[in-house]
């Protein structure tokens, strides 16, 4: 039996958590930011990196208590070194080499995006690979093939705004509030998707997506409209993006015999991107995850899944190791 400590701090979210052989979590704690930020409409980098100072060690104090264990039941500390804001990570980072260092356990360094992937199997360890896996959150728009353990190849990405980013700038100038996600998830229940025919940007145009062109369509149509309601506005944009991402997700898995299509990253929770990726799931005959909601937003229990998964096939990380603020996922060629 392994229990892992695992630690996320890479944006606003500053999150702890006990994980055991990569799949029973004793404890997920996760103090938001939210507030900290909307005002300024957006994550403010210093404000993160103070906030996860003082937040951090009560944070891993209280995730400790709530699983019921003490220092000497850590077999390893984990902690996301990329990639995100560079002085978040680097809190992060130097927390959790320390509490190895000083609880003389190994610390191993995990990648964000990988960790992402592996919410989906903390929650159902059966899936069957290869799988497609689509990750979309604030900073990052990907598909990607799930091969195995490890193995992961990039089927596709975005060339400029990604899903979460549109999200956010469409939700600013609606004047809806930040986080901007769930705010047009929210006001869409209330609107038309069909009220205006929005463009698809590169719907039927390989497996790389763009969404800077949506967004400047909603600006223009709302300045040329200054009328409609805003809730059509919300639901209309929000059909067009998930159109885009579920049709090619469907085409993703088409074209590698995937078993199934995974939601990940923080645009995972929205409530019409989940019930279109089943709906298509289902049509195909193929599996389909959705990871909670807890488990899509940033969190440090999937940091500790994949950290159990990762110790096993590349060993421990040295503590001279530090914060890579671009860190890519070890795609493979074929």
């Amino acid at each position: 039996m392994t229990t892992v400590l695992g630690i996320e701090t890479s944006c606003d979210e500053t999150a702890a958590a006990i994980v055991v052989d990569g799949r029973d979590v004793l404890a997920n704690v996760v103090s938001s930011q939210v507030d900290l930020h909307a005002r300024y409409g957006g994550v403010v980098p210093e404000i993160a990196g103070r906030a996860h100072e003082s937040l951090l060690m009560p944070v891993v104090a209280e995730a400790m208590v709530e699983a019921g264990v003490t220092d000497h039941d850590i077999d390893l500390v984990a902690a996301t070194h990329g990639p995100g804001l560079i002085g978040s990570l680097l809190i992060g980072v130097s927390a959790a080499k320390a509490l190895a260092l000083g609880w003389d356990v190994p610390f191993i360094g995990i990648n964000h995006h990988e960790a992402h992937l592996y919410a989906a199997l903390l929650e159902e360890p059966e899936l069957e690979f290869p799988l497609a896996v689509l990750l979309v959150s604030g900073g990052h728009t990907m598909l990607i093939e799930f091969q195995d353990h490890g193995r992961y190849r990039l089927l596709g990405a975005t060339v400029d705004d990604a899903a979460g980013e549109a999200f956010d700038k469409v939700a600013r100038y609606l004047g809806l509030g930040y986080p901007g996600g769930p705010q047009i998830d929210r006001i869409s229940q209330q609107g038309d998707p069909q009220a205006i025919n929005f463009t698809r940007p590169m719907r039927n145009d390989g497996l790389d997506f763009s969404f800077s062109g949506l967004k400047t369509a909603v600006v223009n149509y709302v300045r040329q409209h200054p009328e409609v309601e805003t809730a059509d506005v919300a639901a209309s944009f929000q059909a067009a993006v998930v159109d885009v991402l579920t049709h090619k997700a469907r085409q993703a898995a088409q074209q590698i015999g995937a078993s199934g299509i995974c939601l990940a990253g923080g645009v995972a929770a929205n409530s019409e991107l989940r019930e279109k990726t089943l709906d298509i799931c289902v049509e195909d005959g193929i599996q389909g995850f959705l990871p909670s909601r807890a488990m899509c937003t940033d969190n440090a229990a999937m940091v500790a899944a994949t950290a159990w998964w990762r110790i096993r096939s590349e060993g421990p990380s040295s503590l001279d190791s530090g914060a890579d603020p671009n860190l890519r996922l070890p795609f493979i060629d074929t």
